[in-house]
């Protein structure tokens, strides 16, 4: 098959994505209202599409192992509970987001030989119940398999993590007893299920997708599925994980390349290590003064910024990436303060079992967290203004946002003094123990408590 670069596209990016991980989509039509008020723009769901599921429940990860693509049937919900969430949405404002996933198909080896999609038994559950399956279909024949055994790479197991071939064809799985996840081919039956899948989510109102392991796609894969008619009007950006920016091996070897050969966004993984090792290691904040001119961010109009994704705390070879509470606090108050970027916050309904210092849940109920919102309120106010930096230092930073909003980040062990531009400002989010509130309005100067943030905008700003 030939190829050519994805044609550059503009980008639909929104304010503020909440990353609604592992919600039954019921959950998040109840949400629906308070989403909105929180200032989210968009909502991203987990894969839509048929997986496994039992009475019992199952684990999240088996949501990244697609069945078929045809039908929406997962222990989320069905094809109808995401079109009521859908529409619910769109009355309050607030897109929707999904995450895809492209490179391969559900293990099934325990309970077949063939590699034919979906499996026997559940076409036959399709015909059985065919009246049901029919409204729950986005697109295609259910008569028929989605995929058979000329649509996969022949076997292998992925040893040399380097290698980007061996990434991009291998099988991911757990060890040499595990046969892993069957990979997709780069052919034409492939490529055109799922852009006639992306099409039928289109046509639903989604208006933005994730593209789950896209450093184990080709480039040519990426750049024939997501091709000018498929990216137009929607949000794309790819998940490729990285140990950190540019000279990096892991970003040179896979994000380079993607970056290079499309228009698409991706996660900001560079600007992620760049905080963590700020917030978490000790190293200055004034590193943190531009990132992107070191290499250490992607562009503004193509991240993705966070301070957690869902692999961190759910896979054990990331848990050491978990940031403490205060750190992952502030790292939310820069990329949320920042010019750039599009950021993300993450929620789950407590699939790591990590607890916060409230011995709760630690990211079930952290979307609509005060602080947080207070914050989103800040991002959107200052949306395309643009940023500098005030005064910075190995244990602070502090900048505005074309004089009209101040971040103020202080680690330090002492309070600081922070000289103000001309005008009247009113705290619009203080993390220190007083919690200043925008009853509070200062001139000139103020004076940031140790070990906290601070956000503050024109007096006049605030209704």
């Amino acid at each position: 098959m030939t190829t050519s670069n994805t044609t550059k596209t503009t980008i639909k990016a929104t304010n503020v994505i909440l990353h609604a991980f592992d919600w039954p989509y019921n959950r998040v039509t109840q949400y629906a209202k308070d989403i909105a008020k929180s200032g989210y723009k968009a909502v991203l769901v987990s894969p839509p599409l048929k997986s496994y599921k039992h009475e019992s429940g199952t684990q999240w990860w088996q949501r990244y192992q697609p069945q078929d693509y045809r039908v929406i049937d997962n222990q989320l919900g069905n094809t109808q509970d995401f079109r009521t969430m859908t529409a619910v949405l769109k009355e309050h404002d607030v897109h929707v987001y999904v995450d895809v996933v492209f490179n391969h198909m559900a293990n099934e080896s325990y309970l077949r030989d063939d590699l034919n999609f979906p499996s026997d038994q559940i076409l036959d559950e399709y015909k059985q119940s065919a009246e049901n399956y029919e409204k729950l279909k986005l697109f295609g024949d259910l008569t028929k398999p989605l995929f058979s055994e000329r649509d996969f790479i022949k076997a292998f197991p992925i040893k040399n993590w380097t290698d980007p071939w061996e990434v991009q064809h291998g099988r991911i799985s757990g060890g040499n007893e595990d046969p892993g996840l069957p990979t997709l081919k780069c052919n034409e039956n492939v490529v055109k299920q799922q852009k006639n899948y992306i099409t039928s989510l289109k046509q639903l109102g989604i208006k933005g997708f994730r593209i789950d392991a896209a450093k184990h796609l080709t480039l040519e894969h990426i750049q024939l599925v997501w091709d000018k008619n498929i990216s137009a009007d929607v949000h794309i950006f790819g998940e490729i994980i990285t140990d950190g920016g540019a000279t990096k091996e892991e970003y040179e070897l896979f994000l380079a390349p993607y970056l290079k050969g499309t228009s698409l966004g991706a996660y900001d993984f560079p600007l992620f290590h760049a905080m963590y090792n700020v917030f978490e290691k000790g190293q200055p904040l004034a590193e943190l003064d531009n990132p992107y001119s070191v290499g250490q961010a992607l562009a503004y109009d193509r991240a993705i910024t966070f301070a957690i994704t869902h692999d961190i705390p759910n896979n054990d070879v990331f848990l050491d990436q978990v940031m403490e509470e205060r750190n992952e606090l502030f790292a939310y108050c820069y990329i949320l303060g920042r010019d750039g970027g599009v950021p993300l916050i993450y929620s789950d309904l407590d699939t790591s079992k990590i607890n916060n210092t409230n011995d709760l849940p630690r990211w079930k109920d952290r979307w609509n967290d005060p602080l947080l919102v207070q914050m989103i309120s800040f991002h959107n106010l200052m949306q395309c203004l643009p940023m500098k930096v005030l005064d910075k230092g190995k244990d602070h930073l502090v900048f505005s946002r074309d004089d009209k909003g101040i971040v103020a980040i202080n680690r330090g062990c002492e309070p600081l003094k922070v000289e103000l531009p001309s005008g009247e400002f009113s705290f619009l989010m203080s993390s220190d123990e007083k919690g200043s509130t925008s009853s509070e309005v200062v001139t000139n100067q103020f004076t940031i408590e140790a070990q906290s943030c601070a956000m503050l905008v024109q007096a006049d700003m605030i209704s």
